[in-house]
């Protein structure tokens, strides 16, 4: 009987208790003086004693219905009596010549032959079929607590299956238009390249060229970056995500990414603050994933800041054992109520269902962050807004 901590059993017992406990350290002197004066009884009168952790076998407790511990139920002779508190004692006093009375008239209700049949059947016998009776209880909640988790897993796994049909489904339309937008960009490039080797006059200026070129660049880093993301969404810990850490200055990689993404910027008219001290100690993380993070994190500043808005990029040497990242913006905000659950996998504010996107940017940064023993965390921002904030560890 897999619940059972502890067991005393007396060959004679008609009598059979159950004794919940927990593992608070103070209670362990409250159940030795229980345990000590259940054994002092036993002189008066046999019974069978189980032991049983809460914690361990919760279900138990669930299925006897205790609301506090420590808590003792007579099981047998019925009918089940629970005492439970800190004057377990006390009541044990007052219920124990009632408690003896009882089982002897039960057992002295039962035929003769039963009785026999139950000593012969049973090494330690007590009552006809009651050790039986609890274990196939016992057993009986441990499969239903079985079945319960098991359906459970059922219904996870129809969901991530779902999930993925959904996200293949969404791949194919997302990468269609960067794809298209690479590809003209590319065909007109080309075409003017015939068309020089032809001698044939081109009306594409340098720098029309050169956003043609970039054009193709943003929309195959797009492209990129969509399916990243997807990959990486199911990976959850260091070891999954194979960190290379290294000694790491941060500065320059923000830098470089501010650099990258000025013509998204552009776009939509947005002004970007940046506090960046050079000075800054190296951390130590993984340089890709890092730069994962703070692309994430600008894309949907940029997403959410309207045209005109400010994006604020800044790095604090915040602990002699950490560095803080922070991103802000002027857009809508995280209502405060939703600020734990952005990070969860496939979680969407109800505001932005209609957009595109997968519910997995954050949770990923999330993933990526923690397996650095980082922190990442988001607030308002002073002018109101979104800002989000993440830590890495120094390199020391």
């Amino acid at each position: 009987m897999h619940a059972v901590i502890d067991k005393f059993t007396d060959s004679e017992a008609s009598l059979q208790l159950l004794l919940f406990i927990d593992e608070r350290p103070t209670s362990r002197k409250h159940i030795h003086r229980i345990r000590s004066y259940l054994e002092t009884l036993r002189a008066d009168y046999p019974f069978e004693l189980m032991l049983i952790s809460v914690g361990e076998h919760p279900y138990l407790a669930e299925h006897f219905r205790l609301v506090a511990t420590p808590a003792l139920i007579k099981i047998h002779p019925p009918p089940r009596q629970t005492l439970a508190g800190s004057n377990l004692i006390a009541q044990l006093k007052s219920c124990w010549i009632r408690w003896q009375r009882s089982a002897e008239e039960y057992q002295a209700q039962q035929p003769k032959e039963v009785l026999e049949r139950s000593s012969t059947a049973n090494s330690d016998p007590i009552l006809p079929g009651t050790r039986d009776s609890l274990a196939s209880s016992i057993e009986l909640i441990q499969l239903t607590d079985e079945i319960f988790r098991l359906k459970q897993e059922k219904a996870e796994l129809l969901e991530q299956l779902q999930f993925k049909d959904q996200v293949l489904s969404m791949l194919a339309h997302d990468l269609r238009s960067p794809l298209t937008a690479a590809s003209i960009a590319l065909d007109t490039l080309e075409l003017e390249q015939k068309q020089k080797s032809d001698r044939i006059s081109s009306e594409l200026t340098p720098a029309l060229k050169a956003r043609l070129f970039a054009q193709a660049r943003n929309q195959f880093r797009a492209m990129d970056k969509l399916i990243a993301d997807i990959l990486q969404s199911t990976k959850g810990s260091a070891a999954d995500f194979q960190l290379q850490p290294r000694k790491l200055a941060l500065a320059p990689i923000c830098q470089d990414i501010l650099a990258q993404m000025k013509e998204q910027f552009q776009v939509k008219s947005q002004e970007v603050e940046t506090d960046i001290p050079q000075n800054l100690p190296f951390v130590y993380a993984d340089s890709e994933l890092v730069r994962q993070v703070i692309v994430n994190l600008l894309d949907n500043a940029i997403k959410y800041t309207p045209e005109g808005g400010k994006i604020q990029v800044s790095i604090l040497h915040r602990t002699a054992q950490k560095i803080q990242v922070s991103i802000c913006d002027n857009g809508p905000g995280i209502p405060e109520e939703n600020r734990d659950r952005i990070f969860e996998d496939r979680f969407r504010l109800e505001r932005d269902e209609g957009k595109d996107g997968y519910g997995l940017g954050l949770s990923l940064c999330q993933k990526i962050i923690r397996a650095h023993y980082g922190r990442i965390w988001v607030d308002s921002g002073v002018k109101g807004g979104g800002c989000f904030h993440f830590t890495l560890p120094i390199y020391r």
